[in-house]
Order: structure tokens, then C-alpha cells, then sequence
């Protein structure tokens, strides 16, 4: 599966957003999840990066579902500002509105309010794992690129349908993943962001230097993406080259 990431509008951009001005970023979005659906399997919303609101992405990918998209859905949950009442009413959300999975993660600290509920990821893949939730959706917890696998034990015990990598550096990084956890039943989920000038600064945040792969970047995805048949494409401040890059992505697999 090929999955592209997505970040729903903000509700909050130095002032409240106004309905309309929210309900244009949701169309523009909405818009080119349907143009890139074409290209890829799935999209990934995510919950609020950076701690800055925005709209729920179970909304949002309820929105997208009910206009007829046929494609895979998946969502984060930040646990960081929720509690348990709060998680169940948003797990039973998903399953409801019909999304696929949920990649259970922390979340970043936002900039204002409460800064920890202290819930752990772990355990809340477990406390709904045992409810039951895990026959109506996929859960995920995320990993580190080059992960010690010792100090994700607790994850692995909780038995999540999978993990969601950070950014990948190398196709070297997947293969040692996928040698330790896919044996074990786990899926693997990759990220990988596309290498362009707009996604420069994201690149220097993570430590990353794009141009080892930036010639051969379709390549450097066919590689991962067979060994783990699943990759999560994300480009934050570059709409124009992941389409291309996904259009490309398609036809290679045409031939």
C-alpha cells in the first residue's frame, strides 16, 4: 500500500478561524486528497502537529468517506491532552464513521495549556485492545527509525497491527525493522518525505540530508516499499511534488 499524510486545517492561524475561512481549507484539502487518490491506496491524517489545534482528522476523514472516497483511512490520536473518556469517545468515533486504523502516538507539547496527561501509548493500544476495538480498527504505535529494540519491548508486548516509523533515512533502516518485527507479525509502516526545497526546513529539523537520495527518490521508495509493501509518503510544504512523485510511484508499478 502506498499512503499519503495530510494535516487538517487549523482552527487557529493568530486568531479563531472563522466557519468559512475553516470550511475553504477542509474544501481545498478535501479536493486534493481526492486529485492524489488516484495515485496512491490510503491517506494518513494527522492530529495536530506541533500542538496547534486543527480539525479532528476522524472528522475529517469521515468527511472524506462520506463523499464517496473509496481508499484506506487512518488517523492519529494524540494521547498527550486526552484522557480516557475523551479516547474512548474518539475510538468509538472511528469505528463509527468508518476509518480503517489509528496510529496511537504522544503528540507534541502544545504551546499553551496542559502539557501531559500522562498516558503512555502502550497502554492505551492495550486498554482498547482488550475492549475489544481491535476487531474494528487497525491500531499502530510509532518507532523510532533506528530503534532500540529492547527500550520497544513494552510496545511490541502490546501486539499494535504495526508500527509507524519516523522520517527514514535509508533503505538500510527498513530492512533492520523489517529482519526484527515483521517476523513477529507486526506491519511496517515507513515515513518518508519527499525531498524538495519547500520541505527543506522539515528536512533540518529532523537532521536529515535529503540530497544523498533526492536524484533517485523513486527508487529510494520502490526499495522500502518492497520489503514492506506499505510506505507513508509525507511532504508538509509540498503538495505538488508528492502528486508527481505518486504519479510516478503508480506508473513504475504499472510496469
Amino acid at each position: 500500500m502506498i499512503r499519503y499524510e495530510i494535516n487538517p486545517p487549523r482552527v487557529i492561524q493568530e486568531k479563531v478561524l472563522s466557519h468559512k475561512e475553516v470550511q475553504n481549507s477542509l474544501n481545498k484539502i478535501k479536493k486534493r486528497i481526492f486529485g492524489i487518490s488516484k495515485y496512491c491506496n490510503g491517506v494518513h491524517l494527522t492530529d495536530s502537529v506541533l500542538g496547534i489545534p486543527r480539525i479532528s482528522p476522524i472528522t475529517t476523514g469521515a468527511l472524506i468517506r462520506n463523499d464517496g472516497l473509496k481508499i484506506n483511512i487512518t488517523a492519529s490520536l494524540r494521547v498527550r491532552d486526552r484522557n480516557l473518556i475523551s479516547l474512548t469517545q474518539s475510538i468509538y468515533d472511528a469505528v463509527l464513521l468508518g476509518l480503517d486504523g489509528l496510529l496511537i502516538l504522544k503528540g507534541d507539547e502544545p504551546p499553551e495549556g496542559p502539557k501531559d496527561s500522562k498516558l503512555a501509548p502502550s497502554e492505551v493500544v492495550k486498554y482498547f485492545k482488550e475492549l475489544g476495538f481491535g476487531k474494528n480498527l487497525d491500531f499502530y504505535l510509532s518507532i523510532p527509525a533506528y530503534p532500540d529494540f529492547d527500550k520497544i519491548q513494552k510496545k511490541m508486548d502490546v501486539a499494535p497491527t504495526g508500527f509507524v516509523t519516523q522520517v527514514i533515512q535509508s533503505p538500510e533502516q527498513v530492512f533492520r525493522i523489517v529482519d526484527k518485527l515483521k517476523p513477529q507479525g507486526f506491519k511496517i509502516i515507513p515515513v518518508i518525505m519527499v525531498p524538495s526545497e519547500k520541505n527543506a526546513k522539515s528536512f533540518a529539523m529532523l537532521g536529515i540530508d535529503y540530497t544523498k537520495y533526492q536524484d533517485r527518490f523513486v527508487d529510494f521508495v520502490s526499495e522500502i516499499h518492497k520489503s514492506t509493501k506499505d510506505v507513508l509518503i509525507t511532504s508538509p510544504n509540498d503538495f505538488k511534488s508528492a502528486s508527481e512523485t505518486l504519479a510516478k510511484l503508480k506508473e513504475l508499478k504499472r510496469k
